[in-house]
């Protein structure tokens, strides 16, 4: 979804040698009626969009479907892309791009998506939190708790690494791939959001200092015994 016509015109050329068929709404009411209808595998989303912006319509969306959202934002406008980041999106890419950047990040976003459906592990559970990499769906305590793509995708890695801490270049490479720098701030977003929707579980993914994250559920009280 972009206002800019000729920029819309401009990806579709360029992604349908790809084997990616495109469409193009430009403006926000437009899109959010087009995108909830589904069908898509991922969404491309400018923050500016006439009548409702990008990020009312990341939120609409995100009450009713995890589909994978990719959002373009001016390049010194970093508060913009937190606020796309805590709305739900997957990645963000600033203006103006190149092409064959947009199209690593779609790849990297649709692999990870792929990969877990070709997979299909058997359901985790831990903490009180059940994974199912099948249909990708999380409960906390038994009930649903909606999860966008990439949240899904941090909290299985970190649940298979239950323990262990996870570095933020595993992680970044594994959702990105590519390494993570300094000042880059989404995958903390990511992290936050998870804390907050499983705090019914209790405190289960931990900060190591300078290290990176840890899943790691309380132990459950062992009975004593009397002598």
């Amino acid at each position: 979804m972009d206002d800019d016509a000729e920029l819309c015109a401009l990806i579709r050329d360029f992604l349908s040698p790809h084997g990616f068929r495109v469409e193009a709404a430009h403006d926000g009411r437009e899109g959010l009626a087009r995108a909830l209808e589904g069908g898509f595998d991922l969404i491309i989303l400018d923050v500016m969009l006439p009548v409702l912006s990008g990020f009312e319509v990341l939120s609409m969306i995100r009450k009713s479907s995890a589909v994978p959202v990719i959002m373009l934002t001016a390049r010194t406008a970093q508060e913009d892309r937190i606020t796309g980041l805590n709305e739900g999106a997957d990645d963000y890419l600033p203006k103006p791009f190149g092409a064959g950047e947009l199209l690593a990040r779609i790849r990297a976003v649709l692999r990870r998506i792929e990969k877990s459906a070709i997979a299909a592990p058997r359901t985790i559970s831990l903490g009180g939190v059940e994974l199912n990499p099948q249909t990708r769906t999380v409960s906390v305590h038994g009930e649903r708790m909606d999860v966008t793509a990439i949240e899904f995708d941090i909290l299985e890695f970190l649940m298979r690494s239950t323990g262990r801490t996870v570095s933020r270049d595993e992680l970044t490479a594994m959702l990105y791939h590519r390494e993570s720098t300094p000042y880059e701030r989404s995958l903390d977003v990511h992290v936050s959001h998870l804390r907050k929707k499983l705090e019914a579980a209790g405190p289960l993914i931990h900060t190591v200092h300078r290290a990176g994250y840890m899943f790691a559920p309380a132990p459950a009280h062992a009975d004593r015994r009397a002598q």
